[in-house]
């Protein structure tokens, strides 16, 4: 007699068929082929190019071509969304069986129809625009029975093949016979429906789905496991984070995927003025998802039904609390229900749902990474028809902040920029359009750049939040200054891998220091738009309200939203109006600068050194600025930004004058020479203004030019006698410089110079600091009560 571990080993030991195989994720959208990985294409004796039968659920199959993937694990398989949803009924982690099929032969004629709804408002030639190019492009094996999907234009149409000769399958070569003829299939099943959200549309969100799937599916689809284990399943999972990261979506593909009962919730609808009936509408959710398991039952918003206790006013929402707690211990180990909650304020919900046995676990949904939008973008993008030119990996690059909702509305207008390119081609009178027409439509690269160019990320709608155009090109002078910006901001964001290998942390801030008018502001948005990041201007004064408490929630919430887009860049205007020294705030109401300052200091303390979020602060009043805020690790780099000298002047006003027609004459040079202590500011009002006087003279002689043609008989001037003045010339200039003055006295240049000089002097050894030169020698030893 065998003995229990004779039979336990044996069951270990024992190895699935060969044939039997996983299914997996396709990463190329093609109808026609499985793929494989090389050791099980050996072990299976086929080659690859070769016609295999692979067989699914419901004693479905089809035939496919089987290829290699190097990736792929051994005992799985890549199976498109149609293949695998329609043709053979399986899912992600299901398993199909390969076949050799050697015995197909060549197809002689196939009758292919598309479905009714694929097809609302196509008109002209369906062959010309979506099978000759779908079978033209390789030789493709066929089932009766196989529904396709072939793509020409902005549609996606959908087939079914009828009849083949020879039956029940065939290969399509170039002497088959298509034929396309007949009234269009109606969709009679729904289980056939394409729409269903399946995994594969979801993208972003990989480790966080395969958590979700581990808490939910196990549970569903395999409760024997935790029984013999001897553990309880879970009962709930609690998603969240910000809106638009694809929570509902998630759940409704993990209902579609496991195929369990769905029962939805939205928080405000079981909500009713009749006393009782509120818990009663709770009640009957539960009842009836266990009456229909396995079950999922989906709370979205569960923040609206279930706040916490102690804030909340309502006696409903205390009952209806108490209510789902109650529901929630009671539901039955064996009933295969899981509640799945959603919500984007996690620590609005009462803390008693927040425990085990509850909601077993909370994931957080964030905002994806670059390649969790390249996901997004693909997913969205492969019912589109795309140019050459549209690079979609530069475009998730480019979409910091983005969540899954915005890389939607992203596609969906670039799509429509395209549409209205075309909208001459187009007869808005006629009910259908041409299949010619909607084959010419293909999105391409510069209708993508309009779209980034209207939208920006759902986190930030109520902040002013851009990518600045300012360049460097646009700042004259200050060489060492944007040098040193670069270091600090864009390197971090263009090689995180250089800080990991030295092991340091990137900086968090920057303060710009020096007279008004020398270029603090646009370094910032220079800096932010070099980096490809986004630029939050945060005005000192618009934090500070007269409610109290409200002024640090205004700074919490500007940190929280600068996290959330990451990479981001923060500038604060006018630091001094909320950053002054502590304790010097005595006539302010409340004392709410000081708490402004706290609140300051700690989120900076709290910034998370994964989120590229740095902080840019500008003030023309560094002495009244709190020295705890100056210190390393909050913003460590203090730049001073000084009048600028000869060559910087020039600088300046080459580029304020670089759109300008400028007079040959005019030398940049010696106005740079006379303009000895004026900031980019006063520069730049100085070639305002000799602009002006240019346009002012040219008007006036362009009205002069036109009183004398009308007294002699002319209507109108040739374009050359139009344009009399064309160029700024010397004259311009020296009028304008007759207005010229200086913002900054010397008595203010002296006072920014002398505490640039103490912060130097404050900063430690300067050159006197040198390495021993053998190890033998030891450091002079410093008294340090000469410090007392």
């Amino acid at each position: 007699m065998e003995s229990h571990d004779d039979t336990a080993t044996a069951i270990m030991n024992r190895k699935p068929a060969p044939n039997k195989l996983m299914v997996d994720e396709a990463l190329v959208d093609d109808n026609s082929t499985i793929c494989v990985s090389p050791k099980t294409l050996d072990t299976l004796e086929l080659f690859s190019g070769d016609t295999v039968l692979v067989k699914g659920k419901k004693r479905r199959d089809t035939v496919l071509i089987v290829q290699t993937d190097d990736e792929l694990e051994d005992n799985k398989v890549r199976l498109n969304k149609v293949v695998a949803r329609l043709n053979l009924r399986v899912r992600l982690g299901d398993i199909v069986t390969i076949h050799p099929c050697a015995d197909i032969k060549y197809g002689k004629k196939i009758l292919v129809l598309p479905i009714d709804d694929t097809v609302e408002g196509l008109t002209g030639d369906l062959f010309e625009v979506f099978l000759k190019p779908y079978f033209l492009e390789v030789m493709r094996p066929v089932r009766v029975g196989d529904l396709f999907l072939a793509r020409g234009g902005m549609r996606a149409v959908e087939f079914k093949v009828v009849e083949c000769d020879p039956s029940p399958y065939c290969i399509v070569s170039n002497e088959t016979v298509i034929h396309c003829e007949g009234d269009p299939i109606k969709r009679e099943d729904e289980e056939n429906n394409m729409n269903e959200i399946g995994y594969d549309d979801i993208g972003g969100c990989r480790k966080q789905l395969a958590q979700i799937r581990e808490m939910v599916e196990l549970p569903l689809r395999h409760p024997q496991l935790f029984k013999t284990i001897g553990i309880k399943p879970p009962k709930g999972v609690l998603m969240f984070g910000p809106p638009g990261t694809g929570k509902t979506l998630i759940a409704r593909a993990v209902a579609n995927e496991t195929g369990a009962f769905f029962y939805l919730i939205n928080g405000p609808e079981i909500m009713s003025k009749m006393a009782g009936e509120s818990e009663s509408n709770l009640r009957k959710a539960f009842e009836e998802a266990e009456k229909n398991s396995p079950s999922i039952i989906f709370i979205d918003e569960i923040d609206s039904i279930a706040p916490k206790r102690d804030k909340t006013n309502g006696e409903v929402e205390r009952r209806i609390v108490s209510q789902l707690l109650t529901l929630m211990d009671g539901l039955k180990s064996r009933s295969n229900v899981v509640v799945i909650g959603a919500t984007n304020r996690p620590n609005s919900i009462d803390p008693a749902l927040r425990r085990f046995g509850r909601f077993d676990r909370e994931i957080d949904i964030g905002v994806p990474d670059a390649t969790g939008r390249l996901e997004i973008l693909r997913i969205h993008t492969k019912n589109m028809k795309l140019a050459d030119d549209v690079d979609l990996e530069k475009l998730a690059a480019e979409t910091h902040g983005y969540v899954g909702a915005d890389m939607a509305s992203l596609c969906s207008e670039a799509a429509m920029q395209q549409i209205r390119e075309k909208m001459e081609l187009i007869d808005l009178e006629e009910e259908t359009i041409d299949a010619e027409v909607l084959d010419s439509l293909s999105v391409s690269m510069d209708n993508f750049r309009y779209a980034l160019g209207v939208s920006n990320p759902s986190a930030l709608r109520e902040t002013v939040v851009e990518v600045p155009t300012t360049t460097w090109d646009d700042i004259g002078g200050l060489e060492n200054v944007k040098r040193e910006l670069q270091e600090t901001v864009q390197y971090p964001v263009e090689h995180p891998e250089k800080f990991l290998k030295f092991g340091m942390s990137p900086s968090k801030g920057v303060l710009l220091y020096g007279p008004p008018g020398t270029g603090k502001t646009l370094l910032a948005k220079a800096i932010a738009n070099e980096c490809q990041a986004n630029f939050i201007s945060i005005k000192g004064p618009e934090l500070l309200t007269m409610w109290f408490g409200e002024s640090e929630a205004n700074v919490r919430e500007i940190f929280d939203k600068a996290r959330a887009a990451a990479p981001c860049v923060m500038f604060f205007d006018e630091l001094d109006s909320i950053a002054k020294a502590r304790g010097s705030s005595a006539g302010d109401a409340g004392g709410a600068g000081d708490r402004v300052l706290n609140q300051l200091l700690t989120e900076m303390d709290g910034m998370n050194a994964k989120k590229n979020v740095f902080v840019i602060g500008a003030t023309n009043r560094p002495d009244q600025i709190d020295s705890a805020l100056m210190r390393p690790g909050r913003l460590d780099q203090l730049i001073y930004i000084p009048l600028p000298d000869e060559q910087s002047r020039i600088s300046i006003l080459k580029s304020a004058l670089r759109k300008s027609p400028l007079d040959k004459n005019v030398d940049l040079t010696y106005i740079a020479k006379l303009t000895h202590g004026f900031s980019g500011a006063d520069l730049t009002e100085i070639c305002q203004r000799a602009c002006k006087l240019a346009i002012r003279e040219n008007i006036e002689k362009d009205i002069a030019r036109q009183r004398e043609l009308e007294k002699s008989g002319n209507d109108a001037m040739d374009e050359d006698e139009a344009d009399l003045v064309p160029f700024i010339t010397k004259a311009h200039f020296e009028e304008a410089m007759k207005f010229a003055r200086r913002s900054v006295s010397d008595a203010d240049i002296r006072k920014y110079e002398m505490f640039s000089h103490n912060l130097q002097q404050s900063r430690g050894f300067g050159n006197q600091f040198k390495f021993p030169d053998s190890n033998n020698q030891q450091p002079e030893t410093v008294d340090d009560d000469l410090y007392a």
